[in-house]
């Protein structure tokens, strides 16, 4: 397991420079005073000014700024030393106070003290996490009692579909259940820099069905507040998404719909 979650980190820290000139990601909406948060998180996790705020697999920090910029007090995890080395540098840049510690998730409780007002994390997160329920038990390590877990994430369902570039319909291609041998995958550049060249190709990553995300944190001993699922992804999922007003990727009306968003809030 440590040799799958150390080639996918090399990978990471390879995408880092690449992701901070994409389009994809908005570091200059961020320089010039916009959030890069969705609609969705702002709505739902609501008021975090003076909140204590653990994000987890923070990648290089835009969310983490945002939300310090909402007046958070925010903490930044992510297992790339890249990442987090250019989190640093761009809050020091302008000046946005946060903390950011680099770490393997697992290993967090080890390297990072104290709890929090609320644990968060987003966006093709889980499919990196071999073990769901030890990654519950460190949400709930780091919750204070009342505490707040959210999660925006892309909906396990959606990942059963064939999703490379020459997929012309929704066509059954994965499993949906989790299985400890990862899907291996292989493939120049990544969703924000389409066919770049880069040295680490190959990542690995498990699929998580939604009973496993609920069960893996009532076991943790958290209460599920909601459980929300939406027809829509947050980029384009598939090649026939279109995008509607909002910046969401839906289905054409031909297709009907399928889940691909959920979001969940819980409390410890």
């Amino acid at each position: 397991m440590n040799e799958y979650l150390e080639i996918n980190r090399k990978r990471w820290d390879e995408l880092t420079p690449l992701h901070a000139q994409s389009g994809f990601y908005d570091v200059q909406g961020l320089r010039d005073g916009r959030l890069t948060l969705m609609p969705l998180e702002q709505e739902e996790l609501g008021d975090v000014a003076g909140r204590s705020l653990l994000h987890l697999q923070c990648h290089f920090g835009l969310d983490s700024l945002s939300w310090a910029r909402l007046r958070a007090r925010v903490t930044g995890v992510d297992f790339s030393e890249e990442a987090i080395t250019l989190a640093r540098s761009l809050s020091a840049e302008l000046g946005i106070a946060a903390d950011f510690v680099r770490s393997d998730i697992y290993d967090l409780p080890s390297v990072l003290s104290g709890q929090f007002d609320i644990v968060y994390t987003s966006y093709g997160v889980l499919c990196w996490l071999p073990d769901l329920p030890r990654w519950a038990r460190v949400v709930a390590h780091f919750l204070r009692p009342g505490g707040t877990f959210y999660i925006a994430e892309i909906h396990p369902f959606a990942y059963v579909f064939r999703d490379e570039e020459d997929a012309e319909a929704l066509e059954v291609f994965y499993p949906y259940f989790h299985s400890a041998e990862p899907l291996r995958f292989q493939e120049q550049g990544s969703y924000a820099a389409p066919g770049a060249d880069v040295l680490h190709t190959v990542t690995y990553e498990w699929q998580h069905s939604l009973g496993d995300v609920v069960n893996s944190l009532v076991s943790a001993g958290l209460c599920i507040e909601f459980l929300h699922e939406f027809p829509y992804a947050c980029f384009k999922m598939f090649p026939f998404l279109e995008q509607d007003a909002d910046g969401w990727w839906r289905l054409d009306k031909e297709y009907g719909s399928i889940p691909m968003t959920f979001s969940l809030k819980a409390r410890k």
